[in-house]
């Protein structure tokens, strides 16, 4: 570890592990607060990519959660020889992917996915004025934090947009991913729309709306884009609820709603405001 961080930090257990590194529970002896710490063993970048990827995390992230009350914070940032190191928010509350898994298949109630889809999309509206896009918004990377307040985290597929430059390559997961990405097209910040769009329609109706066995599948059902709500499972669910999802899956880009659109629908206006699932354990 860094003379610099253990300095600062006293690193304890191992909470979490990725491709690239190993995230640690720290706190702080000056303040006696806990954070994580993830750190980045610059032995595991094959190639300059992989280390340029590492240290545009650090900086996005960075630029992302600043005032953003929804993004999980970088506290502080280290660098070594062997590696690189983040101090950020702990997230004891685990993640969305959890929680609908709880589920065990069944829908998440629409006053409670509202106040999922409400914050999250708090969280990439600020993004996205800030010129950020996630690019990998999933149940995986939407953390709750001990007293249960949503953070969007891990911004190491995330990429700067802005002045009419696109962004292009192949990132995110098979599941989320936006048919624009698929098809090898520029795009903008608008993927981060359709993949919460994805995450709304499993949270309502506990399956993904468009599936298959393999990636190729997945990404050929993607490109398709057959949106359909099978009555067994979204019977219970309002139009409007199926209406913001049909805005948020929309192949048409340009008639597909921004995240500030997203947060002006009168379904998350009507019910989005309770933010239930801010108090559930």
């Amino acid at each position: 570890m860094s003379e610099e961080l253990n300095r600062d930090y006293r690193i304890g257990d191992e909470i979490g592990r990725g491709r690239f590194g190993v995230v640690y529970r720290c706190y702080s002896p000056d303040s006696g607060e806990i954070f994580a710490v993830k750190t980045v063993d610059k032995s595991l970048l094959s190639d300059a990519v992989d280390f340029e990827c590492a240290e545009r995390e650090a900086k996005i992230t960075q630029l992302a959660s600043v005032g953003n009350p929804h993004v999980v914070q970088i506290h502080a940032v280290y660098e070594d020889e062997t590696a690189i190191h983040l101090v950020m928010d702990l997230c004891e509350g685990g993640d969305l992917f959890d929680r609908i898994a709880a589920c065990e298949g069944a829908p998440m109630g629409e006053a409670d996915a509202a106040a999922v889809i409400t914050v999250l999309m708090e969280a990439l509206a600020i993004c996205h004025q800030r010129g950020v896009a996630h690019r990998d918004v999933k149940p995986d990377n939407v953390l709750f934090d001990g007293e249960g307040r949503l953070r969007l985290a891990d911004f190491g597929s995330a990429e700067c947009f802005g002045d009419g430059v696109p962004m292009i390559g192949v990132v995110g997961t098979p599941y989320y991913v936006a048919p624009e990405v698929v098809a090898g097209r520029e795009y903008g910040e608008k993927v981060d729309v359709w993949s919460a769009g994805v995450v709304l329609y499993i949270m309502l109706g506990g399956i993904p709306p468009f599936y298959g066995e393999t990636a190729t599948e997945i990404f050929d059902a993607v490109l398709r884009g057959n949106l359909r709500f099978p009555t067994r499972v979204f019977g219970g669910v309002s139009p409007l609820a199926k209406d913001l999802i049909r805005r948020m899956l929309c192949k048409d880009v340009s008639r597909r709603l921004s995240a500030e659109q997203v947060l002006r629908h009168p379904w998350i206006t009507s019910v989005g405001g309770s933010r239930c699932v801010a108090n559930q354990t």
